[in-house]
């Protein structure tokens, strides 16, 4: 795997205090800048209260045969107020807000709570969105003017929903989106309840479109071991027709794959067990599993468990059989001296320590993550979603209250040749010591090349190895086609 190193990282960060807004935070990366883990620019939101959480570009590999695309600007989703921020970032050090998708734009298509954005080859760019204006579950998808960015409407046909949404992403080459569903967002905006849970509230299928059509085909309930599926990711190989996701709630792993009939499959290969535990809400505490990602050369799957505190790495060259050959604690809700006591841990693990990078106590768990080109440094960041960071993690911030300890950026070395995770001693942003006070940090976006292109080729986006001269040649044909390259994240 090869190709530019991050520079700069972009990083919403969220405040929830009367008065204050949140912003997004451009962090100093390089190894060789007198700036190094520094926030050196803060972009702050016109409006209180908007819960900045995802973020994508407005062109991607699907674009890169297009000479006249830059990747310019950056698509801010907004969870809590219904509004999209796009932010120019043609500077790099100093991002300009450039317009703004409110609220009433949205609702009138009956849509909010938009999350994952993602450009389209046809030069636009899709947001998936979760409720509807009153905050009912409603999965649907609304579309921008990628140069523009003008409000276009809804993506799929007959203005076709699914139950619920969050996640999603695209395959043209097998003719293809896959979403995911996380819950109601009246439900979720006010913290977990399992109450929710029973009234069926969350979800728990993978909903297959047609991408051609523009239609929903298929649904896959996984059941009870597939409870709240949130991040989807297909292999890298666009002539794979494979792909993991992750079930938060019931803390595993499912392969979905095109299976010998035609149609779409699921089956679960891997499981995070509970922990019994003392003096928490429930007797077993799950590993919540938030975040999930793949290598470049579709070798290594990663994924968070933010409630238990670790970071796990798989080899999955045999698809169905994931091996585990990496895992680091990150804190989480398990730590010696903190409330929670474990009881048993049927992998047979002591409670972890809490961890301390450069004299800082890390609050929260691990939750996103996001992994350089060359796949030897995975970056995480430590906050959810502000009503659950404060529900699960008071020392992070109290809700409806200042922040108490805000989140952090940390990173881990990866070692690709045999598998294993390492925290970088050296490495640590506090977003707990921001000026106007401690604030949580969330996605984590890379920019790695100043202001040149910064578009991936096939190969800086695929891995080297898994590209074929074909692939170049047929580069004009396979946009054109809208050929998906899937982003590193």
């Amino acid at each position: 795997m090869s190709g530019p190193r991050e520079r700069l990282l972009y990083v919403p960060c969220i405040q929830r205090s009367p008065g204050k807004h949140d912003y997004l935070a451009t962090v100093d990366v390089d190894p060789s800048s007198p700036t190094r883990l520094r926030v050196v620019h803060r972009l702050h939101v016109p409006n209180p209260r908007d819960e900045l959480h995802h973020s994508g570009w407005d062109a991607c590999s699907s674009c890169h045969c297009d000479p006249t695309v830059r990747r310019s600007h950056l698509v801010l989703p907004c969870l809590n107020s219904d509004r999209i921020y796009v932010v120019n970032v043609s500077e790099p050090r100093e991002p300009r807000l450039a317009a703004v998708v409110e609220p009433e734009e949205m609702h009138a298509v009956d849509c909010g709570a938009p999350h994952t954005s993602h450009c389209l080859a046809s030069g636009e760019i899709m947001i998936s969105t979760m409720g509807n204006a009153e905050g009912d579950a409603r999965g649907s998808f609304v579309l921008l003017d990628a140069k523009t960015f003008q409000f276009k409407g809804t993506w799929p046909k007959d203005d076709q929903t699914a139950p619920m949404g969050y996640d999603f992403w695209y395959q043209p080459y097998h003719n293809v989106m896959i979403s995911t569903e996380w819950g109601a967002p009246k439900a979720f905006r006010t913290g977990f309840q399992l109450s929710h849970l029973q009234e069926g509230l969350y979800g728990r299928r993978l909903n297959v479109w047609d991408w051609e059509e523009r239609v929903l085909k298929q649904s896959i309930d996984l059941g009870e071991d597939g409870k709240i599926p949130l991040e989807v990711r297909f292999l890298h190989d666009p002539k794979e027709a494979q792909g993991f996701v992750g079930c938060a709630l019931s803390s595993s792993v499912f392969r979905f794959f095109k299976g010998e009939s035609g149609e779409w499959e699921a089956e679960k290969v891997i499981q995070v067990r509970p922990k019994t535990v003392a003096g928490w809400a429930l007797p077993e505490m799950p590993g919540l599993i938030t975040d999930i990602l793949i290598s470049l050369d579709d070798r290594y799957l990663y994924f968070s468990n933010w409630l238990q505190g670790d970071i796990r790495q798989y080899d999955i060259t045999d698809r169905a059989h994931p091996k585990l050959v990496g895992q680091v604690f990150v804190s989480g809700a398990l730590v010696k001296g903190g409330p929670v006591t474990l009881v048993h841990d049927p992998e047979g693990r002591e409670q972890p320590e809490k961890l301390t990078v450069k004299g800082v106590e890390v609050e929260g768990g691990p939750q996103m993550i996001q992994l350089s080109l060359d796949g030897k440094r995975l970056y995480l960041t430590t906050s959810l979603f502000s009503a659950w960071d404060a529900q699960f993690y008071p020392d992070m911030l109290e809700y409806g209250r200042p922040f108490r300890k805000g989140s952090v950026m940390l990173q881990i070395d990866v070692d690709t040749e045999n598998g294993g995770l390492t925290v970088n001693p050296d490495f640590l942003v506090d977003f707990g010591q921001e000026p106007d006070g401690p604030v949580l940090a969330h996605e984590i976006r890379p920019k790695r090349k100043g202001t040149e292109r910064d578009l991936p080729s096939l190969s800086e986006e695929i891995g080297e190895n898994v590209v074929h001269e074909e692939d170049h040649e047929n580069c004009r044909k396979d946009v054109k086609d809208g050929l998906k390259v899937v982003d590193a994240k």
